[in-house]
């Protein structure tokens, strides 16, 4: 089937409908150049409503070609009664236009939302990557900072931080008084907080 122009729908004549009649009787007797006849004499109104509807070339004649090869596979959903072949013809164009045009705003809305998800991914993974580059830099700025403490101070944050032990456990690991071991701490607490707030004098004591 070629390509189709935009035209307007053909005004009807009494011996359309005996033609019609025709075409339907062969087609129903599965004659398969009754669909060419009955393509050749709607195929352009046809095309020209699903264009008014889809504003797309390719999916106008695609809603066209499928509505020609609903007929040709079932000729006996039309009923005479009911309606002109015409009529019936550009109902069903109209109705599998509108449906294509559901389905494509369908696609562009999950189009848009798969688009959003990326955007979103991106910006968290950004995010991400940026807070873990932050939470190193602090790391690598504390050890920094801990190995400018006198050694028994170090040695008791890092026991109590970095191995997990409780004060008293730190005592017992270092054999000296629980309350050595807060005064140690508490002291080497305010020096790192000192130190990592750029707060430390140049001989190495706190303001």
């Amino acid at each position: 089937m070629a390509s189709l122009d935009v035209v307007s729908r053909p005004v009807r004549r009494a011996q359309d409908d005996v033609a019609d009649a025709d075409l339907l009787a062969r087609l129903r007797a599965g004659e398969r150049d009754a669909v060419d006849g009955l393509y050749d004499r709607y195929a352009r109104p046809a095309y020209a409503l699903a264009r008014r509807i889809l504003l797309d070339d390719a999916l106008a004649e695609d809603v066209v070609q499928e509505v020609f090869l609903s007929v040709w596979r079932n000729p006996a959903a039309f009923d005479a009664a009911r309606a002109s072949l015409s009529s019936w013809l550009l109902a069903m164009v109209h109705h599998k236009a509108v449906d294509a045009v559901r389905r494509e705003e369908a696609h562009r809305r999950r189009r848009d939302r798969v688009e959003e998800d990326l955007t979103a991914g991106e910006s968290a993974a950004v995010r991400d990557v940026g807070e873990e580059a932050e939470d190193r830099v602090e790391a690598q700025r504390v050890r920094t900072a801990l190995r400018g403490l006198p050694p028994v101070q170090r040695e008791a944050l890092a026991l109590a931080y970095y191995g997990g032990y409780t004060q008293r456990e730190v005592a017992a690991l270092t054999g000296v008084p629980l309350g050595t071991v807060k005064t140690r701490m508490l002291s080497g607490m305010r020096k790192l907080r000192a130190t990592l707030s750029g707060d430390v004098l140049g001989d190495g004591t706190t303001r």
